[in-house]
């Protein structure tokens, strides 16, 4: 499993705009794929394209060190309105051609509404990384937005603590959404080889689970903390985790995209 090398490919399938976390888990599955490859960092190395994106910046000179390709995968995040539209230019004008596919790995905590959430419910209008979201989404462009992100170095085992330490601050501890660097990796493989359904669509990616902070703290919690949750269940006048959506005050339902895509999450928490 390799990055293509340097010098820059002319065409690749698949173009990488930010090579961290999650190009671990999908650089094996686009070489099981056969789809072609390659990746930016900022440095740049003997096996990745040295890119920076500046969202003010309209100089086309740093798209021009880039491959064309049929799919850019946007992994960092952008904020607000016109940095979108600036990368999509800046790109499409230095590769004349065949438009590519931009996909955006964009979050969940676009919808912070209490109940169940799918993807055709209305995100949160003020939020940053939504509003560059849905500039991409008006461009043609598809927007996975993922729940919390876990696999290799990053366990969730170690949140709790991160998250809630004392007794009040897990009171206010509902429910925790998470998809696996796997799943993200065939998420987006999924829709690079079925661009059709994936077009102009904001896609809710989770591994079809919603956990319950408590019942994580109950299990992998110190003494104190397994203490901290048999009182507040004495508290609500039960002793039953999980509990249930509307206790936890939020759900995310991923489902439509499993369903359309045909796969599966293959990855979740066994507590």
């Amino acid at each position: 499993m390799t990055l293509s090398n340097t010098p820059t490919p002319h065409h690749v399938d698949f173009l990488i705009l930010g090579a961290g976390w999650t190009s671990t888990f999908l650089l094996p599955v686009l070489d099981s794929h056969n789809i072609t490859h390659t990746a930016t960092t900022r440095a740049g190395s003997p096996a990745t394209i040295a890119f920076t994106f500046d969202p003010e910046s309209t100089d086309p000179t740093p798209y021009k060190a880039l491959p064309s390709a049929t799919t850019v995968l946007i992994t960092f995040p952008i904020k607000g309105t016109g940095g979108t539209k600036r990368l999509v230019d800046l790109y499409t004008t230095t590769h004349p051609g065949s438009p590519p596919r931009f996909i955006q790995l964009g979050t969940s905590s676009v919808w912070n509404a209490p109940g169940i959430s799918t993807r055709h419910t209305a995100i949160d209008p003020s939020h940053e990384r939504g509003i560059a979201e849905t500039e991409l989404l008006s461009l043609g462009g598809c927007v996975l937005n993922l729940s919390g992100l876990w696999g290799g170095a990053r366990s969730p085992r170690g949140w709790v603590s991160r998250v809630a330490d004392s007794k009040e601050k897990l009171r206010g501890k509902g429910s925790l959404h998470l998809i696996h660097g796997e799943d993200v990796a065939a998420a987006a493989v999924a829709v690079h080889e079925h661009w059709e359904e994936a077009r102009g669509q904001r896609w809710l990616l989770t591994d079809m689970r919603s956990y319950d902070w408590w019942d994580l703290a109950l299990a992998w919690g110190t003494e104190e903390y397994k203490g901290w949750v048999v009182q507040l269940l004495e508290e609500r006048g039960t002793g039953v985790l999980p509990r249930s959506v509307e206790e936890k005050d939020r759900a995310l339902d991923s489902s439509e995209f499993w369903k359309v895509f045909k796969i599966w999450p293959q990855k979740c928490l066994i507590i």
